[in-house]
C-alpha cells in the first residue's frame, strides 16, 4: 500500500504584540510516515522527542486527526494504520509541536482518503476531497486557534483571523531573510492551557490599542527592513507575557535581559521558549546574556510550510 510522508515546520505564535494572530513558521521539521495497513488496529512508532511518552495508539494526536479527516471527507475508517513519526519540535515549549502534529495527520489522511475510500467500496469512484481552506478549517478546529497552524501549513509569516461565519483565514508575508530568528529552549515544559489560564477576561482599552499599533509595526519591520531598533519597538506586548510571567520566570528574565541590550525579544508561543530576531546588527550581543541551560538555535524561516509526497509504494 502507499505510503505518505509528511513534513511539517515548527511555528512560533504570538511573536509579541500578535497575539493569537501572527504566527512564523521555522526551519525545524517533524517527519510522518503513515500508510494504511491490511492488518487491523493502529501503530504508531516515535523516534526523538515524545519517545516513550506519546500514546502508541488511538490516542496518539496524528491519528487522531487522520480520523477526524477521514470522517470529514465521508471516508469509511480504515481498519488499520500505521504511522512512524521522527520528531524534533519540542513539546510544550511553544513551538507549535501540536500544531505540527495535528496539520501532519490531517494532510496524511488527505493525502491517502482514495486508497481509503477505494479498500472500503471496492470500486473505482470520484475521489473524496479536502480543499487547502477546508484543511485549515479542520487544523484550526482542533487546535483552538488559528495562529499556529496557519505558518505550519503555509509556511512563512501569517496573520491569521476568523472571519464573520466564523471560518479561519490566513495571509502569509515574507521576512526579509537578513532577520533570523533565534530560539532559546529551556529544559522545562509549560502546558499552553497553564499558560493560557494565567490571562485576564479583560485589558484596558489603552492596552489593546498600544498592541494593535505594535504588531502592525511588526509587519513592516519584518517584512521592510532589517532594523533593530525598530523591531525592538514594533515587538513590545501589553496584552500576554507579563500575565504569564509567573509561570515561567526564567523566560521572562531573559526576555528582559535580552531586550535592555537592544535584541528583539519575546516569549514563543505561550512559553517557554523565548524567541528573539537576529540581524547583522545585533548577533554579538545575544551570547553574553544566555547561560549554560538553555539551548539556543539560530534558525532560518521555512518559506514552504507543510510538505507532502508519496516516497514508496509497498
Amino acid at each position: 500500500m502507499s505510503t505518505v510522508m509528511v513534513r511539517v515546520p515548527a511555528t512560533s505564535a504570538n511573536l509579541g504584540p500578535g497575539f493569537d494572530t501572527l504566527g512564523l513558521a521555522l526551519g525545524l521539521h517533524d517527519e510522518v510516515e503513515a500508510r494504511l495497513t491490511a492488518e487491523p488496529g493502529v501503530r504508531v512508532a516515535v523516534e526523538g522527542e515524545g519517545a516513550g511518552e506519546l500514546d502508541l495508539g488511538e490516542g496518539h494526536l496524528i491519528v487522531t486527526a487522520m480520523r477526524r479527516t477521514f470522517d470529514r471527507m465521508g471516508v469509511p475508517q480504515p481498519g488499520g494504520i500505521e504511522v512512524r513519526c521522527r520528531n524534533v519540535i519540542p513539546h510544550a515549549r511553544g513551538l507549535g509541536s501540536s500544531s505540527a502534529a495535528i496539520c501532519a495527520g490531517i494532510l496524511a489522511a488527505r493525502a491517502l482518503a482514495p486508497e481509503a475510500a477505494r479498500a472500503a467500496t471496492q470500486e473505482r469512484a470520484a475521489e473524496p476531497e479536502l480543499t487547502d481552506d477546508e484543511v485549515f478549517r479542520l487544523a484550526t478546529e482542533m487546535e483552538g486557534h488559528p495562529d499556529n497552524v496557519a505558518p505550519c501549513l503555509a509556511g512563512g509569516l501569517t496573520v491569521a483571523w476568523t472571519d464573520h461565519s466564523g471560518a479561519p483565514r490566513m495571509v502569509k508575508l515574507v521576512p526579509d531573510a537578513r532577520i533570523r530568528p533565534v530560539v532559546f529552549v529551556p529544559s522545562t515544559r509549560l502546558a499552553t492551557e497553564t499558560a493560557r489560564g494565567l490571562l485576564p477576561k479583560d485589558v484596558p482599552h489603552k492596552d489593546a490599542s498600544f498592541n494593535a499599533g505594535r504588531a502592525a509595526l511588526l509587519i513592516a519591520a519584518l517584512t521592510q527592513r532589517p532594523d533593530r531598533g525598530l523591531l525592538l519597538a514594533a515587538t513590545e506586548d501589553r496584552l500576554h507575557q507579563s500575565y504569564r510571567a509567573p509561570a515561567m520566570p526564567r523566560s521572562a528574565d531573559l526576555v528582559e535581559r535580552l531586550r535592555a541590550v537592544g535584541v528583539p525579544a519575546v516569549v514563543s508561543g505561550a512559553g517557554p521558549t523565548v524567541l528573539a530576531f537576529s540581524t547583522p546588527d545585533s548577533q554579538d550581543l545575544i551570547a553574553p546574556e544566555v547561560g549554560n541551560d538553555w539551548h539556543i538555535q539560530l534558525m532560518d524561516v521555512d518559506q514552504v510550510g507543510a510538505y507532502v509526497q508519496f516516497p514508496e509504494t509497498r
